[in-house]
């Protein structure tokens, strides 16, 4: 099963069909996003895809866990530069509209009910980079690159940013943002990004195996949990502490 990008033309050379694809397995849903010629770089076509799959499967009562990987030898090469051409001041509609869909799918896989693990093999830069941390959990290959090399091609982080500060210390973000330096797999684990480091040809078995332990919870305590989780990162104690008491009381219909 493919995913299409809501009824958007695609160029000949690249079906829309095909830039995400899409597999069930059992109650896991696995996305790969499938452009590996060009190290799965998001382009309009693909972004759009990977939010409207994400929407489809927090909307599936089938679906209680996701899986997010990449085909080929990298995860996600950050934004199609290819792209860029056709981004400019002049055309100020595609520029905010494309920003637009940047951000949201940034933030999405945070904001929805269903966990969400990535399957990180070899690049995850930039918006790639940003992927593979705004999901839940997160399973690294030993051959990863994590970064942000904007600057490098005259680009600002922008949309990623917020991610990576609430991910990071203050220190070590800008290190990453201003000099672009990659960091492996073990850093990645050191500082936190990642759950698990495992061979390359591992990671997904891993992250699918965190997947299928996620199917298994009742999901209205999953979402519920995942919900309270993200909110009180931003509250301050007491709100949080009752927000927790909201939950607590909610939970009492949970138990099967």
């Amino acid at each position: 099963m493919t995913v299409t990008t809501s009824g958007q033309p695609a160029a000949p050379s690249e079906p829309a069909a095909d830039v995400l694809l899409v597999e069930d397995r059992g109650p896991v849903r696995v996305l790969t996003l499938n452009r590996p010629d060009k190290l799965n770089a998001l382009n309009t076509d693909l972004t759009r895809a990977l939010s409207d799959a994400l929407a489809a499967a927090d909307k599936d009562p089938d679906v209680r866990a996701v899986a997010l990987t990449g085909a080929g030898r990298a995860f996600c090469a950050g934004a199609d530069l290819d792209e860029f051409s056709e981004l400019t001041p002049d055309r100020p509609d595609a520029v905010l509209e494309r920003a637009a869909l940047t951000a949201r799918l940034q933030t999405q896989m945070q904001q929805m009910g269903t966990p969400v693990v990535s399957a990180v093999r070899g690049a995850a830069v930039g918006g790639g980079a940003g992927l593979a941390i705004g999901a839940d959990m997160a399973v690294a290959g030993t051959d990863l690159k994590f970064g942000y090399p904007e600057l490098r091609h005259s680009i600002v982080p922008a949309l990623v940013m917020t991610g990576l500060q609430r991910h990071l210390g203050r220190k070590l973000a800008f290190e990453l943002v201003s000099t672009g330096r990659l960091l492996s797999a073990a850093e990645a684990a050191e500082h936190g990004l990642v759950n698990r480091v495992m061979e390359p040809d591992d990671v997904l078995s891993a992250a699918l195996e965190i997947a299928q332990r996620w199917a298994a919870v009742e999901p209205r305590a999953l979402h519920a949990a995942k919900d309270l989780f993200y909110r009180v990162a931003d509250l301050p104690t007491e709100a949080a502490v009752r927000a927790g008491q909201d939950v607590n009381a909610l939970m009492r219909g949970f138990r099967r």
